[in-house]
Parts: structure tokens; sequence; C-alpha cells
């Protein structure tokens, strides 16, 4: 299994409120991006020309989902942590055409820098776990390959995913894509991350708050398939500097956990302003 935990057990290991963004600053948060999220547009070109279009799924959507017209204005993201107002030049049947207005740098990522590596789960549960780990601030998701992996993950699927990622951002207001690199074999994984926080779930560990998050810069956690790591896989793990983290009692799926402890390490560090 996963790992073992409850939803309900998330409350006990949270870091305490004394570290969590002020309820101020979420507000102006939140205020920032109200009435954004309905007109919001990928556009990876935004930086490059004062001329972009949107063609694909953007324009489809502008064109037949939001029914755009020439003038109107919709709000462009790039991906990279910038956004611009932008009005609509031209339409065609397939492609806008957009004139845009100063670009700026926005950004809402979370101050520390999550990575999580993650044995995939089977079917749509993919596309959810991508969805919410996109809206709650995950920089990146590996795929991994385990001893016990269940899921793979080749071609279409991984642009189906990229694809979520993009749309988890315009609903979300987040302007920095969460990076969805190629599967990598576990050992490999492991190996790679040499610095920051470093956990891996398994059912013998330490809570999550036992971590000291608060002034953590970059965390990486290793979420395992439905039939657990191996002994071998755990013990690689600790070799290279990982601890073992347990999110409590019962047996979480395997996008729960993942889930969970991104939200758990989020709370613990305030919004970049």
């Amino acid at each position: 299994m996963a790992v073992g935990s409850t939803v309900g057990q998330v409350a006990n290991i949270a870091p305490s409120s004394s570290s969590a963004c002020p309820a101020s600053e979420l507000q102006q948060q939140c205020a920032s991006i109200t009435g954004e999220m309905a007109d919001r547009f990928f556009c990876p070109e935004l930086c490059d020309t004062q001329e972009p279009s949107l063609t694909g799924a953007e324009a489809h959507h502008l064109l037949h989902v939001m029914r755009g017209k020439v003038g109107d204005e919709v709000l462009l993201f790039d991906g990279q942590g910038h956004q611009s107002t932008a009005t609509i030049a031209k339409c065609g049947r397939s492609e806008v055409l957009l004139t845009v207005g100063p670009v700026e740098q926005v950004s809402r990522e979370p101050r520390i820098a999550i990575t999580l590596g993650v044995a995939l789960p089977k079917g749509d549960r993919q596309k959810w776990m991508v969805e919410k780990l996109t809206e709650i601030g995950v920089a990146t998701l590996v795929p991994l390959t385990t001893e016990h992996s269940v899921a793979d993950l080749r071609g279409k699927s991984l642009e189906k995913l990229e694809r979520a990622v993009v749309e988890a951002c315009k609903q979300c207001g987040r302007n920095q894509l969460m990076q969805i690199t190629p599967p990598r074999p576990f050992g490999e994984f492991i190996a790679s991350v040499d610095s920051g926080t470093k956990c891996i779930a398994h059912p013998v560990g330490r809570s999550l708050s036992q971590f000291g998050l608060s002034a953590a810069t970059e965390f990486a956690a290793a979420i395992g398939p439905e039939g657990g790591f191996s002994d071998s896989e755990v013990a690689l793990a600790n070799e290279h500097g990982w601890q073992s983290m347990c999110l409590g009692a019962s047996i979480l799926r395997i996008e729960t956990a993942a889930i969970a402890v991104a939200a758990v390490v989020t709370s613990s560090c305030s919004v970049e302003s």
C-alpha cells in the first residue's frame, strides 16, 4: 500500500499555526486572482512578441466556449511566472490574434520548492492527482518506476497529464506550470536529490510535523505504489539520506498520500510576494 495515514489526521501532522501564511496575506493573494480564473489562457510565447496568437485547445476554449470576440480582454500567462492583459485583435476559425499590454511577473508559488516522486496510480486517478498537486503548488512531479509499480506513463499519456497541468493553472490562478518529468527508476531518483529535506513514505517513520519545515526551502518526498516500497528500496533511500515518513495509521491511496503531503508542506510556509 502507498503509505499509512488518514486524511483526518492531516491536522495532526501539520505544522503549528505560527509558521503558516498569515490570514491577511492569504486574503490578498485570493483577492488578486478574483475574476481572473474564467478568462485565463495559456500562451507560452507571451514574452516573445507583442502580438501572440492562441491555437489548438486554447483557441477553441476562447472562441467556442467563452465566445470571445474582437475587442474582448483576456488574461494570458506563459507558465513561467508571467502574465499580461491582452485584447483580442482578430478571430479566425482556429486561431486568435491578440495584442498584449505590459507583461508582469506575478508569482503565486509556495516559498518551499516541492518535488514529489510518485509511483503513479492507474487510469483517471493520475489526472485527478496531477490537477490537485498543481493547484496546491508542487514544483515538480517525477513518475517513479519501482519494484511494485502498476502504472506506466508513455507518449500521449504524458501529454494528457501536461494538458491537465495547464487546465489546473488556468483554474487556480497559478502562473508557473508544474513540471512533469519522464518516468525515472526509483534508485536514480533517490540518488539525484542531494539537498533539502528528503522523505520516503513508510508506515514506520516520523510524523511530517517533526521535520522542521518552517525554515526549509526545498522538500522532496517519495510516494510508493499500491504494494508499497520494498524493504530494499526503503533501505536504499535511507542510505542516501532520505528519512522515513509516516502519515498515520490508515492506508492511503497513492494520490491521497501525495496530495496530503503536498498540502501539509505548503501550509508550513508563506506564499511569495
